[in-house]
């Protein structure tokens, strides 16, 4: 059994990569359809030397198969969105604690002391559902936050205003994380000059709105708040971990996740860095599910570690993960 202090006292690349061969090893052991997925490719722990080497699982398994790696029940089952009718993705989570004790410690790796801040979560889409991993993580920062105006804000925006420019005028340090068509709806009925806010999209119209480019939106919430920079968090249903971006959607993985980008006409060959391609994510949060995930997002990697997310792939465009018929 890999143990969470591996995970979270990493302080290395070499650290890194030996807690990702142990739990490839833990994965590839107690994880019935990782293994077969890695016996199609005949991959077995005692070849794979390298991190490069280990086998990314498709993120479309989470719709079709249940990931786990271990036997104890459920703690929780967070789900994606999806239109009505769609399959949703199903991440089954046996230890809430290692998912608190990961976005706990991520955020405060990037931004300090939760307890600085009051937090505004904008998340009318998430809210209306059952199961988001979204609403969970920012249901335990308002709660550690311990500030009185800490709280989600439904459609009320003029309370969510009135609440800001308080915040502000008190120089209040102050988190407003939301969906982005929440955040348009938000200066399209109000105009913000912020000082004391951090503005955190987490990405996602939700069919509310047509997309927009990331670094369109990012102007005009930058107009619209008064901002210099948009911030953003990128995560999903099917990891623990999330990265964060200060600005111009350069993002930063904490020290458990990592991310490489794969050749788009074959996915079982990892880029070298600088080469935009589909992105693998290794997050070792991801313990008792899988912590190797081939995403259907495309990205590039840049030498310094930081990373940008440049758009989507096609469903036809994943071209050799069609073994899907595990």
């Amino acid at each position: 059994m890999v143990s969470k202090d591996l995970i979270f006292n990493i302080t290395s690349e070499a650290s890194f990569n030996a807690a990702a061969l142990a739990v490839f090893k833990h994965q590839f052991e107690y994880n019935s359809v990782y293994r077969s997925f890695c016996d199609l490719l005949y991959k077995h722990p005692s070849e794979v030397k390298r991190v490069q080497q280990i086998p990314f699982l498709p993120i479309q398994f989470f719709k079709s198969h249940t990931i786990v790696s271990n036997i104890k029940s459920a703690d929780a089952t967070f789900t994606s969105s999806g239109t009505t009718g769609s399959i949703v993705s199903k991440h089954f989570v046996s230890d809430l604690e290692i998912y608190k004790q990961s976005f706990r410690r991520g955020f405060k790796s990037f931004y300090g002391a939760i307890e600085e801040y009051t937090v505004l979560a904008l998340l009318p889409s998430y809210l209306e559902r059952e199961g988001s991993s979204l609403v969970y993580m920012a249901n335990d920062m308002i709660t550690q936050s311990n500030q009185p105006e800490s709280g989600f804000y439904l459609h009320d925006l003029e309370a969510l205003k009135n609440t800001l420019l308080k915040l502000e005028a008190k120089r209040q340090k102050t988190l407003l994380i939301g969906v982005s068509y929440a955040l348009l709806d938000l200066i399209e009925a109000h105009s913000f000059k912020l000082k004391h806010t951090t503005v955190m999209e987490t990405g996602g119209m939700k069919g509310q709105r047509k997309e927009l480019v990331k670094s369109e939106l990012h102007t005009i919430l930058k107009h619209g708040f008064g901002v210099d920079k948009i911030h953003s968090e990128y995560g999903m249903t099917e990891l623990l971990s999330q990265a964060y971006s200060k600005g111009d959607g350069i993002f930063k993985a904490p020290a458990w996740m990592k991310i490489l980008t794969r050749d788009p006409e074959d996915a079982l060959s990892i880029q070298p860095i600088g080469k935009s391609g589909g992105v693998n994510i290794i997050d070792l949060a991801n313990i008792n599910s899988c912590a190797f995930i081939a995403t259907q997002d495309l990205g590039k990697i840049h030498s310094n570690g930081t990373f940008e997310i440049l758009g989507r792939f096609d469903e036809s465009d994943i071209r050799g993960c069609n073994l899907m018929v595990l």
